[in-house]
């Protein structure tokens, strides 16, 4: 708002001109942690990201009480697991995780129905230590191949007895290199 001229303004009162900063320089990537390929970075371990993946986590406690375990497996590892394939399929959809994709991951793996005994001592192995080691809830995310998270839930509980080409051949080593 503008001041009449008989109105006495202090010398610190007075509008000041403008300073105008001059346009930015170009910028490149060239600081260690800069991402030089303008996407996240992907590769054996990385996992997937998405849009509110704490929310599987809620999702998949819903489901405890409906899990098919045997002797020698535990829920949290199975929970732990079955979250990041989840997280996966979520993922390849563009999308946050809902409740059909944790019921999807389960019945991948036969724990909603009771499953052959291969599966069994495959599962047993493949989930043991998913609750406790980063490592191994990689391995069991990367374990279905993309055509089986990408098949529909009646798909798969169609036919339980497929999974074996339900599985990538080509798992992550349990251990990090070095």
């Amino acid at each position: 708002m503008t001041q009449p001229d008989y109105v006495p303004v202090s010398a610190a009162d007075r509008v000041r001109p403008v300073r105008r900063l001059p346009a930015p320089e170009a910028w490149s990537p060239d600081r260690p942690g800069d991402l030089r390929r303008y996407s996240q970075p992907t590769g054996t371990l990385m996992g997937v990201p998405g849009p509110d993946q704490g929310y599987a986590l809620a999702l998949a406690e819903r489901i405890v009480p409906d899990l098919v375990l045997v002797p020698g497996e535990h829920a949290d590892d199975v929970v732990q697991g079955a979250v990041a394939i989840a997280l996966r399929r979520a993922a390849m959809f563009g999308r946050a995780p809902v409740i059909h994709d944790i019921r999807h991951a389960l019945s991948l793996f036969g724990f909603l129905s009771q499953p052959d005994e291969d599966l069994v001592e495959l599962r047993r192995a493949l989930f043991a230590g998913a609750a406790h080691d980063y490592v191994t809830r990689r391995r069991v995310e990367a374990s279905p191949t993309d055509q089986a998270l990408l098949s529909s839930p009646a798909e798969v509980d169609g036919s339980p007895g497929d999974w074996r080409h339900r599985l990538s051949p080509h798992l992550p080593p349990l251990h990090l290199p070095g």
